[in-house]
């Protein structure tokens, strides 16, 4: 049976002292999916929602959100990002896919500022939509690509 990274001898949660670890090139490639009806996705596209540019304001949402992954999960390490760069694009007439890529030369992984960037620019989607579409549903939030550090290259099915 492996050891708990985050849960110290006497079963504590703790953050993992990356120190003494090399700094390493990191990137991290997550993505996540944001349903709704037809013509809540043509307002969005049209520009045409009262709140404003939606893609845009999930774009820079997703970016902070990146920046402050360890203000919002606990045990995370606050991150020197090198890069952070959001893509939405239409992926059905009644979805958008958020993905989201997030880079760092560090000594730890980026996995959880890119989910949290996906996750994040989906809610602002949400939030910017909801006059016109409360029934929406966000889902298929994962990592796509992880590259560097101990573990190497993940690749999602």
């Amino acid at each position: 049976m492996s050891k708990l990274t985050h849960v110290d001898e006497t079963g504590a949660a703790r953050m993992v002292d990356v120190g003494d670890k090399a700094s390493t090139h990191r990137i991290a490639i997550a993505e996540a999916f944001v349903h709704m009806r037809t013509d809540t996705l043509g307002l969005i596209l049209d520009g045409k929602l009262p709140k404003g540019d939606v893609l845009a304001a999930a774009r820079l949402a997703g970016i902070m959100a990146a920046k402050k992954t360890s203000d919002l999960i606990p045990l995370c390490h606050p991150l020197p990002i090198t890069s952070a760069k959001l893509d939405i694009t239409k992926s059905s007439d009644t979805s958008l896919r958020i993905e989201a890529y997030v880079k760092v030369n560090g000594q730890t992984g980026v996995e959880m500022e890119a989910l949290t960037a996906a996750s994040v620019a989906s809610l602002t989607i949400y939030d910017m939509a909801k006059a016109s579409d409360k029934a929406m549903r966000i889902d298929g939030v994962r990592l796509l690509r992880k590259e560097g550090g101990k573990s190497g290259t993940y690749e999602a099915d």
